[in-house]
């Protein structure tokens, strides 16, 4: 123990208000110091980096045709209210999505971690099902559900794009999701079944009760990755011909030869993304998952 720490605890044996030790303020100001320094430094090569490259680009010889075609200011503020209004069904199939894909895949993660023989056809589906859409391009799954099912022409099937692009969105990230929470899962200790088990739960009582909770809790940042890889997927909803944000600006560039509507459609998918992959940074942080603090 340091003189410092003795201190203090002589000064709490005698019921004294307590207050830092000389030795722990000149650590808490070391530590202060060194915070301060690694900002600066950071803030010092980000500013050097970023004039760098807004110096190598402007002084290309094609950046005045480049600055007209995708940065124009005018045409900006031109597409904006279109595209913003066209993000709202971006927004709509991404909420859906996300619901059906969380039901859907968690569907698929039981049924295959089911144990027995008896349920072998069960879990040899969901494997099948996974390895298939895992592998399908979502732009081909789009492809099949919004122009394939229309086409079948049968009794309630829906026609509108919006759903139909949250069908297919479902049906690819649900493989994914499946295999997170399989993982979830499987890590969970055989002894905590086992245990369940001992006290008289059901193999059912026992999943919900027991394995899910620790299962899901250990993936969640995962999980939260994945909703931010669907976010972007919806923007591929335009392709079934839904009036979306990209579709809006596709609308706006055609109107004014100017591809500077993309630009403003991406601009605001990334202030749309922006703050859940804050908030997954900082799940993955509290678990432990990245370091916390600035290193130097």
């Amino acid at each position: 123990m340091t003189a410092g720490a003795a201190a203090d605890e002589v000064a709490r044996a005698d019921g004294e208000a307590w207050s830092p030790s000389a030795v722990q303020r000149e650590r808490d100001e070391y530590r202060r110091r060194r915070t301060r320094r690694s900002f600066g430094i950071a803030a010092l090569s980000t500013a050097v980096v970023a004039a760098l490259l807004v110096a190598g680009i402007t002084s290309s010889p094609g950046w005045p045709r480049v600055r007209a075609s995708f940065f124009d200011l005018a045409v900006a503020r031109e597409s904006l209210p279109e595209v913003l209004y066209g993000l709202r069904l971006n927004a709509v199939v991404w909420v859906t999505a996300a619901v059906g894909m969380l039901v859907f895949g968690l569907l698929l993660a039981s049924l295959r971690t089911l144990r027995g023989p008896v349920f072998w056809p069960l879990r040899a589906l969901a494997t099948v099902y996974v390895d298939v859409f895992r592998g399908l391009p979502v732009i081909i799954v789009l492809y099949l559900v919004g122009f394939g099912l229309p086409g079948l022409r049968l009794q309630g099937v829906p026609s509108d794009p919006v759903v139909l692009g949250s069908i297919a969105l479902t049906l690819t990230y649900s493989a994914y999701v499946a295999e997170v929470l399989r993982a979830g899962i499987e890590s969970v200790h055989p002894s905590q079944r086992a245990a369940a088990r001992s006290l008289g739960l059901s193999g059912f009582q026992t999943l919900r009760h027991v394995v899910l909770p620790q299962g899901v809790r250990r993936v969640v940042p995962p999980l939260l990755n994945d909703l931010v890889s669907l976010q972007k997927d919806a923007g591929l909803l335009s392709i079934l011909g839904a009036l979306d944000a990209l579709r809006q600006a596709q609308i706006v560039e055609a109107e004014n030869f100017n591809f500077t509507p993309y630009v403003v459609a991406g601009l605001l998918f990334i202030a749309f993304t922006i703050p859940l992959t804050r908030f997954t940074d900082w799940v993955m942080r509290r678990n432990g998952y990245l370091p916390t603090g600035l290193k130097v």
